[in-house]
Parts: C-alpha cells; structure tokens; sequence
C-alpha cells in the first residue's frame, strides 16, 4: 500500500510540474507573439528621424528624403502613416527618412523656402532636389531606388539652405515668427486690443529706426572721419576767387586809364592839325 501511494504521489507531483512548464511556454510564446506583432511599428519610429534648427545640418552628408509638415495640414495627416511606412524601408534603400514640423521650426521654412505643405525634399551629399511625384511608398521607393532624382535639376546655389542669403531669410522668418508670439502674448495675456497692439508695433518701429540710423552715422564717422582741411581748402579758394575779382579790377582800371590817354592824344592831334 505504501508503495502504491509513493508511485501516485509521484505521478501527482510530476503532472503538476508538467502543467507548470506548459503554462510558462505557452505565456512566454504569447509575450513573444506580441512582441513580434509591434515590431513593425517600433522599427518604423525608429528609423523616422526628427530634424530641427539644432540637427538639419545632419542631411548635407549621405542621402536623404525629407518631409516638411505641419500639424495642422490635412495634407500632411494623410501622408503621415504613407511617410513611417516608407521610413521603415530607410536600412534596405541605404537612405536615411527624417521630417521636419514647420511650426517648431519656422527658421527651417524660410531657410528651405517652404511655401507649400507637404513638401518633400531629396538630398544627395549637400544637393536638393524638390521631390514633386506621387505621394505613395512604392513611388518614393522606386524614386530612391531607379535614382529617378538624377533627371531633376538640383536647386541654384543661391537658393541653397547653406548659403548665406537663405540663412538671411531664415533670420527673418524667426524674428516674424517671434512678432507675431509677442502680439499673441500682448493681446491674449494683457488684454490690449489688436489696435493698441498695432501702436505699439508701431511705435517701436520709428523707435528702433531711429536707434539704427544714429548708430550707422556714428559707425560711418568712425570709419569715414571728416576731414579738417576741407574748411581751410574752402578758405583758401574764396582767397583765390578774392584776389581774381581784385586782378579783373585792376586790369578793368588799367584799360579805362589806356582808353583815357588814347583819346587825349587823338584830341591833340586833331587841334594840331586844325592849327597847321
């Protein structure tokens, strides 16, 4: 009878361990089918990468495609998913896939002329291209991989988002972008209304202007000086003009006195004639 009870007890033990071990696997083959089910979407983000005013300068090496968006534009909604999907193919094309939200970065837009939303660029070693075909994954595929970019014409060098003029302009969309953030702030926050808002604009407009022009006059001193000899060369030829009124007068005296003698002498001849 013990016997029997030990053998029981061990055919008890050894099932409970069995369930045990089928009950881990089949939880562990679960978690690992739910892993493999978001990998498509953690291998997506991670290749999508985010550029800015700090990082741009990261697509003038290698090849890359990158998107202007805005939050706001449905045009860009709808080619987001179209864009992740496309990002995750960036590690089997050899290209790198970033976007660039306008509304943080409003330097970026002027810096690249961004007029129209989505826009979508091609870069090769510092070269653009505006990408302008069909806004499909299998289209920016076969565009990167038949190097369809080789027959559009990179933009001029004046145009580029490295030269001076465009980082000039990218300047000017940042100092509106602040304009317009401190009108917000003077009527929503303050209460002003938009016309006090506009007065004082306005007024520190004329106050900067004049700040600015007195500035360029004292800087145009201290590099053109005046000249102190322009004031004695001015003496100098009313001193000239003095003494050639003086010389015309003299010869006009000399020549009245000439005229003088000339018609005595013709005076005294005639009465010796008349005489003789």
């Amino acid at each position: 009878m013990k016997m029997a009870r030990l053998t029981t007890c061990k055919k008890v033990k050894t099932g409970s361990i069995c369930c045990n071990l089928s009950s881990v696997t089949s939880k562990c083959f679960i978690l690992l089918m739910f892993l493999l089910s978001l990998y498509p979407l953690v291998h997506s983000k991670g290749n999508l990468l985010v550029l800015g005013e700090d990082n741009w300068k990261e697509m003038l090496s290698g090849e890359w495609m990158v998107e202007f968006f805005a939050p706001w534009c449905p045009a860009c909604k709808a080619l987001e998913p179209v864009w992740k999907e496309f990002s995750s193919w960036s590690d089997d094309l050899g290209i790198s896939v970033g976007h660039v939200d306008v509304t943080l970065n409003p330097g970026l837009s002027g810096r690249f002329m961004v007029t129209a939303l989505p826009t979508i660029y091609h870069v090769k070693d510092g070269q653009f291209r505006q990408y302008r075909g069909s806004r499909e994954k299998e289209a920016f595929i076969s565009f990167v991989e038949e190097k369809k970019w080789t027959s559009i014409d990179p933009i001029s060098w004046w145009q580029s988002p490295q030269s001076f003029i465009m980082s000039t302009v990218s300047y000017f969309f940042k100092l509106s972008m602040a304009l317009r953030s401190t009108h917000n702030m003077i009527v929503e926050d303050y209460g002003i209304p938009y016309w006090g808002s506009y007065i004082i604009f306005a007024l520190g407009t004329i106050l900067l202007g004049a700040i600015l022009g007195l500035m360029i006059v004292c800087i145009i001193d201290l590099i053109f000086p005046p000249k102190a000899t322009s004031f004695t060369s001015s003496k100098k030829t009313d001193q000239s003009d003095e003494n050639q009124e003086k010389k015309v007068e003299e010869e006009d005296l000399i020549e009245d006195d000439n005229t003088k003698e000339n018609q005595e002498l013709r005076k005294r001849n005639t009465e010796i004639k008349q005489d003789g």
